[in-house]
């Protein structure tokens, strides 16, 4: 009989990198009872925490990841449409640090994962910790220029924005680690649906446990993720698992950097691990997608987590999630110091490069202008002269309008109305702003997911409209092959870049139809070089569906590529 032998099942070591800072020292003091020191944290010091925490992660970014948005500025193997994309997002970094227009129009559901050490209390008589919590969230979400996105179900059919993004996904669970006994810890992040939608559980079986198995099923499955959640990604893959749920939150606390510490091989207790040669092999897989960040090129991915779990030998579920280029998560603790939070970067303006032109002028080729005042016909005549992927800049009206308001208009065609003249005169831009700050034309206003709209294309198009989109991400081949039929484009926006549009590009706003919707009215907007690329053409051209092929299944290293 085999001995006892004890592991968690994700031993991280001691975390002594992360830099705080001190919010406050008031709500939090040591009591001594049954020989013991105990910790107690009042409500206040819980809700202080969350605002702070969700206020930080929609302006602000970790050092790191704006560190890799500027290393491909600087790497000449990286393409032009990289560089185009990373100087958008390191620009969007800093309009956002000042602390008015969020990083991201969705500015996501609220997650917060705590683990409370076994001698720490919360005021007896008061407030649970989730309630606490939720109250500092409430707070921000109210107080902040922030969207509210959380529907709450009247019936099975009927819904009803709750109006503060209200309820967040809380999760506490007992620390009875040695030596926290005194310690409240949290993982704060803000999950916009682009990136949510990104995670993926997949049962698989034995036969992707070796080398080739696993490269042919990443080459497959990495292609699909596409960029409707704005790349470069950070992206975490999860092999194997005690139960499918176990996988898929393995994966998302990986892709936020959360499980960094694990150790780098495993043991027969089966304790998870990270496979840190595969997440290079992994890496230089996706720089071979060409799919780049976002419009062709090296980096689809910043970087790769690859962890490996114990599993039944009878289930080996594999799961990939995906942080995005609004990267937000941030660590908390409260411990008899103080309440503590993750300091992030605050003045990201020196991960700018002195002279930026230089780093969007190296293809040789300036964005084409394009006046959206022209009437469409004409319009797209201008589009037609130019192959996918060809950089465009925008100025004039756009029509916004994304899920409700399409399934509206599509009621009014299917009853035999005409379609609407404000779809057949103009672009149509799928996205939903943020709130507007005093002062400002709009709030956050970066593109919705494109292929929510997918399935309206091909009846729109044929009634006259949305012969111009304008959008986030990979479509479908219905929407490739409508844009050949009825001569249409889908140009395809950056993903990310929501404070910096809304800071540089976008002068005017205003309701034309359904305006009870809130943020899912129709609108109309005036933008004033506002960056697309083309991504399909009225000829059946998709930039995707070259990159989305498998190639081949192994993946040779590059010379000099090492673990590290």
């Amino acid at each position: 009989m085999a001995e006892f032998a004890y592991s968690d099942l994700l031993p991280t070591t001691p975390d002594t990198q992360t830099p705080y800072r001190l919010l406050s020292n008031d709500g939090v003091r040591t009591i001594e009872a049954a020989g013991r020191q105990f910790l107690e944290v009042s409500p206040d010091a819980l809700a202080l925490l969350a605002d702070t925490a969700m206020h930080d992660i929609a302006h602000y970014l970790r050092p790191a990841h704006l560190a890799q948005l500027a290393r491909i500025l600087d790497d000449p193997e990286a393409s032009p449409n990289d560089r185009f994309v990373a100087l958008d997002l390191l620009r969007n970094a800093n309009v956002a640090a000042g602390g008015i227009l969020p990083m991201c129009q969705d500015t996501g559901t609220a997650i917060v994962m705590g683990k409370r050490g076994t001698q720490v209390l919360t005021s007896p008589g008061a407030v649970s910790d989730e309630e606490a919590l939720s109250r500092g969230i409430h707070n921000a979400y109210t107080r902040l220029n922030l969207r509210y996105s959380q529907m709450a179900p009247l019936t099975m059919w009927d819904e009803k924005n709750t109006g503060t993004n209200l309820p967040a996904q809380i999760e506490l669970y007992s620390d009875t680690e040695p030596g926290h006994e005194a310690v409240y810890k949290f993982l704060f992040m803000a999950k916009g649906g682009g990136s949510a939608n990104k995670s993926f559980l997949f049962q698989e079986t034995k036969a992707v446990l070796n080398p080739a198995g696993m490269m042919k099923f990443l080459d497959e499955k990495l292609r699909s993720l596409g960029t409707a959640a704005c790349p470069p990604y950070h992206l975490a893959i999860v092999v194997g698992g005690t139960s499918a749920e176990f996988a898929l939150k393995t994966a998302k606390y990986a892709s936020a950097k959360y499980l960094d510490n694990l150790p780098t091989s495993g043991s027969a207790t089966g304790h998870a691990f990270r496979d840190l040669d595969l997440e290079l092999q992994v890496l230089e897989l996706t720089r071979q997608f060409g799919i780049g960040a976002q419009f062709g090129g090296k980096y689809f991915c910043h970087d790769v987590r690859v962890v490996r779990l114990p599993r039944h030998g009878a289930s080996c579920p594999v799961a990939i999630a995906v942080s995005c280029s609004a990267d937000r998560q941030v660590l908390g603790k409260i411990t008899a110091e103080g309440i503590f939070l993750e300091q992030l970067e605050t003045d990201p303006a020196h991960y700018l490069p002195e002279t930026t032109d230089e780093h969007l002028n190296d293809s040789g080729d300036d964005a084409v202008e394009i006046d959206l005042n022209r009437p469409m016909a004409e319009i797209r005549a201008e589009l037609s002269r130019y192959p996918v992927k060809t950089r465009l800049s925008l100025s004039g009206p756009l029509v916004v309008a994304r899920d409700i308001a399409h399934a509206k208009i599509k009621e009014r065609l299917d009853a035999g109305e005409e379609m609407p003249s404000y779809l057949r005169d103009h672009a149509v831009y799928y996205a939903g702003p943020a709130k507007t700050p005093e002062g400002y034309a709009s709030g956050s206003f970066g593109p919705t997911t494109a292929g929510r709209m997918d399935s309206y294309v091909e009846q729109f198009q044929a009634a006259g409209g949305s012969m111009v989109m304008l959008a986030k991400g990979n479509r479908s081949g219905a929407v490739t092959s409508a844009c050949a039929t009825h001569g249409g484009f889908y140009l395809g926006s950056i993903g990310g870049p929501a404070a910096r549009l809304a800071q540089d590009c976008i002068r005017k706003v205003e309701v034309l139809e359904y305006a009870e919707l809130g943020m899912e009215a129709v609108w109309k907007i005036e933008v004033e070089d506002f960056p697309a690329f083309i991504v399909v053409d009225d000829k059946g051209n998709d930039f995707f569906a070259e990159v989305t092929k498998p190639m081949a299944m192994t993946i040779q290293r590059r010379p000099g590529l090492e673990v590290r």
